[in-house]
């Protein structure tokens, strides 16, 4: 079930937080493939939510005009720009419909469901498998997803047809660029620090085949088997332990 065929629902723009596990709203409402979102009214019967005061209403009278319940939706993308949730990875436009309740950032409804998915290009997993996956979370809503390239909009997954050709390029020569981008950064060059463990910060001199050249200070050249040299992914940075470091030699 999504939208029932008799009713004109209202489109509204909204963020979502998205992991392995799907799409959740921004307080961490899971939202259900063919499955509306139902709107839940958290005031006690104080009518109160977080310690402030709200006004006490009939549960079923979802949302109220006096409360603050209800699935929220920004009447505009570029509203929703300028409330700064746009920076999120997946934003969208989604399905109203209900009781809807038009307030000054857009409105509050009884019932939502997504109708179309943008997506951050930074957003998507590298692996063209976990791409995979985690596109599957989304494509189980039934909706267009598209990517976001600066202004441009690329689709990538295209309902009852699955991945679009331009949207999947698009992403396999981001993964290629990537991969380039740290087979350079993984290419150790003169000029390049070493974190010699132990010992301090040596700086390349030179690459002689299988050997490396460091200076270590303004006293000690080291000379360090190329395979010893690795990258501390945690610490972005590259290291060697001291002892695989060898041939002392005082500098003039």
């Amino acid at each position: 079930m999504t939208v029932p065929d008799f009713i004109s629902p209202v489109v509204g723009y909204r963020v979502w937080q998205w992991d392995a596990t799907g799409l959740r709203s921004l307080n961490g409402e899971k939202w259900v493939a063919h499955q509306p979102l139902s709107a839940v009214c958290r005031a006690d019967v104080r009518g109160s939510i977080a310690g402030l005061s709200k006004a006490t209403h009939n549960p079923a009278e979802l949302p109220s005009f006096s409360c603050t319940c209800g699935v929220y939706a920004a009447r505009t993308m570029d509203h929703l720009r300028q409330c700064g949730y746009r920076k999120l990875s997946v934003h969208g436009e989604v399905f109203l419909w209900g009781t809807v309740v038009e307030h000054e950032r857009g409105w509050r409804a009884q019932f939502a469901y997504p109708k179309t998915l943008f997506l951050a290009a930074d957003a998507i997993p590298f692996s063209l498998s976990e791409i995979n996956s985690r596109l599957t979370t989304l494509a189980e809503f039934g909706t267009d997803i598209f990517l976001l390239h600066d202004s441009e909009r690329l689709v990538l997954w295209k309902h009852g047809s699955g991945f679009d050709a331009a949207g999947l390029d698009y992403l396999i020569n981001r993964r290629k660029e990537h991969y380039v981008r740290r087979q350079q950064e993984r290419t150790l060059k003169p000029g390049d620090r070493v974190a010699v463990l132990g010992h301090g910060i040596a700086v390349v001199e030179q690459i002689d085949g299988k050997e490396v050249h460091v200076a270590l200070g303004n006293r000690h050249v080291l000379r360090i088997a190329r395979k010893e040299i690795v990258v501390n992914e945690q610490n972005n940075r590259w290291e060697c332990e001291a002892n695989k470091a060898r041939g002392y030699q005082a500098c003039e």
